[in-house]
């Protein structure tokens, strides 16, 4: 029987980590389903789910756990037979802000309180091109709930969006 395996990946950035992690999940037989990873301050993180013949599950997570001693933490999250069917509306959130603490705070209160689920969130403080400000961009894949409309949701945001001075797009 398959398992899903769900880990974190940690390591200062440098040549060969995924190679590495790769190489041990290949090697057992594994499949590399689907993985999300990104340096970030010098560092290199990642979370990865993977699909392996239940026997060889263990042997797999204590080769991936060895790899600490090269600098590469590993941190399993999950041990699963499969993966939830995700239900509900699909939406995308786009943000744009001038940037100052408590943005992604206030934004994520209102998905919360409407019941959303975040599926991919992607943020960055970048240099803006006219007066060199520092500006906050986010960007997000949504489900909504069963029973929530994505023009509701809109709404919801463009109150918050408001009081943060932000332009917020929602796509359905």
């Amino acid at each position: 029987m398959q398992t899903h395996l769900v880990f974190t990946v940690i390591a200062r950035d440098r040549p060969g980590l995924v190679e590495r992690v790769a190489d041990i999940i290949a090697g057992m037989g594994g499949n590399w389903i689907e993985s999300s990873m990104a340096r970030l301050g010098g560092e290199f993180a990642g979370i990865v789910r993977i699909g392996i013949a239940g026997e060889s599950s263990d042997e797999l997570v204590a080769k991936l756990r060895a790899l600490s001693a090269d600098g590469i933490d590993i941190t399993l999250r999950s041990d699963q037979t499969g993966a939830d069917v995700p239900q509900g509306a699909f939406a995308h959130l786009d943000l744009v802000s001038q940037d100052h603490p408590g943005i992604l705070r206030d934004i994520t209160r209102v998905l919360s309180e409407q019941g959303v689920s975040i599926e991919h969130l992607e943020t960055e403080v970048a240099i803006g091109s006219m007066q060199g400000e520092a500006l906050f961009k986010a960007s997000a894949d949504l489900r909504l709930p069963a029973g929530l409309e994505p023009a509701d949701l809109s709404e919801a945001l463009q109150e918050t969006a408001a009081d943060l001075m932000a332009d917020v797009k929602l796509i359905d």
